[in-house]
């Protein structure tokens, strides 16, 4: 019984926040529908109406909401891998690689002043602003003994501002004009349906599927998108080889406009009143370094893209430290480079979980032995 009314509480959450989405599609702007939804999904969570209870966990929605979305952006992003993707990196991976040290040096530099000007312990500090995302980093930190608690809401804040201001930024000023709000609604039915069609997409996602497990069983970051994207590619490509065509699938925009909604509204789920109870000054510092990680990487992406040739939108989504579902869905909307989005974005989580961890773990260790030995010599 409880089951079922939470599954109606998020239902109804979804639906509520996605009029959010809706009308902001109405303007024309690119990346409407997952602005909308993740403004009004926060708003709702700081009101909380009685007629809208979502649920009773302060984690927000169920995280099956949000692998769902992931789950429909990696059939996406996969049907769309090819190899221009691998020209690029082998062309430009020195500067790519530098960029991508930049943007860890930055988020650290966030996370030095976290700890000077906070009551933030050091450890914390770096979670909560490392470039990771909110689904990968919180366990780790858990691991090591940091405040999941406030790496979870600098890192949903970072996210929160960083889908707030780059898509806004590319998709008004960069990006070209996309389809009309009344031809994306369009082709929502008109997306040449057949059972063969229907068949094709079945096959895609259960290879998306397949991937997540296996990407789960591997720990690669995000195994909902990345190891869904990848089998995903990867079936379509043995397919084609052995058939000789692509495989025809049925994929309506209905299907993007869905994982925007999923994604936003668990994103914006996640703000709760109560997770800014007492932590007024942590999260003014951390907002302020937060916004000053935005810029910085703003203005690498655009040295990045006069460098390289990449362009603007691909490089500005590719650095930013936003999530990977986040920037790799705005990529798509906005008709980005998103495999090379995604592959980025990835790289760096990668780095971010293999080598700052044990890093972060010798600067807490030295830090605990200097304010034991100044504790023992004031003893003395």
């Amino acid at each position: 019984m409880k089951q079922n009314q939470n599954l109606y509480h998020s239902i109804l959450f979804i639906l509520v926040s996605s009029m959010g989405g809706f009308l902001l599609s109405l303007t024309g702007l690119g990346i409407g529908w997952m602005l909308g939804t993740i403004i009004l999904a926060a708003l709702l969570c700081f009101r909380q109406p009685e007629w809208l209870r979502m649920t009773s966990s302060p984690k927000g929605l169920p995280v099956s909401w949000l692998n769902i979305g992931q789950w429909l952006l990696a059939i996406e992003l996969g049907k769309q891998i090819n190899y221009s993707i691998l020209h690029i990196f082998s062309e430009n991976w020195i500067t790519i690689s530098i960029m991508l040290l930049l943007s860890i040096g930055f988020s650290m530099l966030s996370g030095l002043l976290l700890w000077r000007y906070s009551k933030t312990d050091m450890i914390t500090s770096f979670f909560a602003t490392a470039p990771g995302g909110i689904a990968t980093l919180p366990g780790i930190a858990d691991e090591v003994g940091a405040n999941t608690a406030i790496v979870s809401i600098i890192q949903t804040m970072r996210v929160f501002l960083t889908v707030l201001t780059i898509p806004v930024i590319v998709s008004a000023w960069l990006a070209a004009p996309l389809k009309s709000t009344m031809a994306v609604e369009n082709t929502l039915i008109s997306s040449g349906f057949s059972l063969s069609q229907l068949f094709g997409t079945v096959l895609l996602g259960l290879a998306a599927l397949a991937g997540y497990y296996v990407g789960k069983l591997l720990k690669i970051p995000a195994p909902w998108l990345v190891g869904g994207m990848l089998f995903v590619a990867i079936f379509q490509s043995v397919y084609s080889f052995y058939t000789g065509h692509d495989l025809a699938i049925w994929w309506p925009a209905l299907f993007m406009i869905l994982s925007q909604v999923f994604i936003a509204a668990s994103v914006g789920s996640r703000f709760q009143k109560s997770m800014f109870i007492g932590v007024g000054r942590t999260v003014l510092v951390a907002f302020i370094g937060t916004v000053g990680l935005i810029i910085a990487m703003f203005l690498c992406a655009v040295f990045v893209s006069q460098v390289t040739g990449i362009s603007l939108i691909t490089s500005i989504l590719a650095f930013a430290p936003g999530g990977v579902a986040e920037m790799s869905t705005t990529a798509v909307i906005l008709q980005a480079d998103s495999t090379f989005v995604v592959a980025v974005q990835v790289l760096r989580i990668v780095f971010v979980i293999l080598v700052l961890p044990p890093f972060f773990r010798l600067l807490n260790r030295k830090d605990l032995e200097k304010e034991k030995n100044s504790k023992s010599q004031i003893s003395i």
